[in-house]
């Protein structure tokens, strides 16, 4: 039971919580290369290198393509989200306590797993400078120059992911807020959020990229680019713990992310605080 829980001890009829705004669950689970129920520590993600196309004599020997393979790596991470609830407590408040702290739990982990996914595209080398501007119609093209230069699919299975100010000032450029140039991001994970499809990338609005100094990161994706692997999903379990008297409701999962392919991944800094006019 969180230390501060007296606060909502009930003084008088009142139904009902109202759980702190937040992210409940992943945005960009969905939208990266998923490897699920992983063994053991680690998790690994296979790659092959571009291939090229030789001639031949007539009855002679095919060259050999002889394309590199290799392996991404990551190593798996344990995480939790709980809290006690007290039974006697639960006595003196009209809501759900655990189902509170279930939903709480939750949310903080859906941001967690979002972070780890940042975090490994965080380390591309392919980046836009913020040059003391907002995220402009030319560091879009940026962005779009270099997936396409990089011979990144354009098979529907790229992303955008910008902040809430980035969001804004894609709603001043004319060809965003148009239908005629845009259609619906209807995506099962992305319901509930601001979500559309616009130079047959899927863009969102998310409130976890890094921001550092008023300077915001959003980044531009294909799926198969960035994975995300985890030996335990996200579940949630409640025990009786007899010596405080009291249930401990946790939710947890183990997994990591890793970036496996650079030239799949763009960086467009930002300043956060660029005038919308």
């Amino acid at each position: 039971m969180s230390t501060t829980v007296s606060e909502s001890f009930r003084a008088e009829m009142e139904s009902g919580i109202k759980v702190a705004y937040q992210q409940i669950g992943s945005k960009l689970r969905g939208a990266v290369r998923i490897k699920s129920g992983a063994k053991g520590s680690t998790v690994s993600w296979n790659k092959i290198g571009k291939g090229q196309a030789s001639q031949k004599s007539r009855h002679g020997d095919v060259v050999p393509m002889n394309p590199t393979h290799s392996k991404v790596t990551g190593t798996m991470a344990d995480w939790y989200a709980g809290d006690y609830v007290g039974k006697i407590d639960e006595k003196k408040i009209d809501f759900d306590e655990k189902e509170a702290i279930r939903i709480t739990g939750s949310g903080a982990i859906g941001r967690k797993t979002d972070n780890l996914i940042i975090t490994a595209m965080d380390g591309t080398s392919n980046t836009v400078a913020v040059g003391a501007t907002g995220l402009s119609k030319a560091k879009i093209l940026s962005a779009f120059e270099t997936l396409n230069g990089n011979d990144v699919p354009d098979d529907g299975n790229r992303y955008v992911a910008v902040g809430a100010h980035q969001w804004n000032e894609c709603i001043n450029i004319a060809e965003f807020k148009s239908a005629e140039y845009v259609g619906p991001g209807e995506l099962p994970w992305l319901r509930g959020t601001s979500a559309k499809r616009w130079l047959n990338f899927i863009w969102f609005l998310h409130t976890g990229l890094p921001l550092a100094a008023g300077t915001r990161k959003v980044f531009f994706w294909h799926k198969m680019a960035v994975g995300y692997g985890e030996c335990q999903e996200m579940f949630t379990d409640i025990s009786w713990v007899p010596q405080k008297a009291e249930h401990f409701v946790d939710t947890m999962f183990s997994g990591c992310a890793a970036l496996i392919d650079d030239d799949g991944v763009v960086e467009v800094s930002c300043d956060d605080d660029a005038s919308i006019t």
